[in-house]
């Protein structure tokens, strides 16, 4: 949300302002003048009381780790609508917060790694998937296979897939691993509905990536992207990689899954 960062920076910057101002000048003429009369301002309160709790917040948020909740099935089966999910901000390099400009490079995406970022075509929404193309790879998608520089990935199957919650609706699917180079994990796919729309062949640019999502057939990612089929390097906001709670509704009302809290994110 990025109105919430929007205001935490500009509640941190204001409040730390006023605190800076008292502790410089204002403070020294209250003192100057002291009398009964001249009891502290109650904005400098404020400021001296909240500064320091919101710049930890600021901090934490924008150079360590950011929570977020999944909102749809794109990445099921590995993560469920209503996991609570904590993302590295520092894994791909410190950003600035709101216009998260690189300003300390550290590290780049893995094929593999599961993603946090700003869609190109919605870029006010934050959007999570795995990245399956590194820069100058070859990735096609025909039939059920992912093929990487010609490559098709090796799958398992592992079973008919039990959705849980509002994830039932997957009831059914073929739980899949599938092999990717260095990297295995699990994928849902309906055998035999494959979306004649996601099937393609796409060479990755410098400085972009390929991204998919686990469900493979309820997934708007790179394959379905109209204006650019990758995702930019300057959009990534983290990795993630801990689930740490799971709960549907408000309060936990209706849907509460204990056995996933502390869950890491292959």
């Amino acid at each position: 949300m990025k109105w919430f960062e929007i205001a935490l920076v500009v509640l941190t910057l204001g409040s730390g302002l006023v605190w800076l101002l008292d502790k410089l000048f204002l403070a020294k003429r209250r003192a100057a003048r002291a009398s009964l009369l001249d009891s502290e301002p109650v904005i400098i309160e404020y400021s001296r009381a909240f500064f320091p709790v919101l710049a930890v917040v600021l901090i934490l948020r924008s150079f360590i780790a950011e929570p977020y909740k999944i909102p749809s099935s794109s990445m099921m089966p590995n993560l469920l609508i209503g996991d609570f999910i904590l993302v590295n901000k520092f894994a791909y390099g410190l950003r600035l917060p709101i216009t998260n400009t690189k300003f300390v490079p550290v590290g780049e995406p893995k094929r593999g790694d599961v993603v946090v970022f700003k869609p190109p075509h919605a870029p006010d929404e934050n959007w999570i998937k795995r990245v399956v193309g590194l820069p100058g790879d070859r990735i096609g998608f025909h039939g059920d296979t992912l093929y990487i520089n010609g490559e098709p990935m090796k799958y398992e199957v592992k079973g008919e897939y039990v959705g849980k919650g509002r994830g039932a609706e997957m009831t059914g699917a073929t739980l899949l691993s599938e092999a990717l180079p260095g990297r295995t994990h699990t994928v849902l796919e309906l055998i035999g509905r494959s979306n004649a729309a996601g099937q393609g062949d796409w060479v990755v640019p410098a400085g972009q990536y390929f991204v998919m999502g686990d469900n493979r057939d309820n997934s708007e990612d790179s394959r379905f992207w109209t204006q650019t089929h990758f995702l930019p390097e300057q959009n990534l906001r983290g990795k993630a990689f801990l689930i740490w709670l799971n709960c549907e509704g408000w309060f936990c009302k209706g849907s509460f899954d204990p056995s996933r809290i502390g869950t890491g994110i292959q």
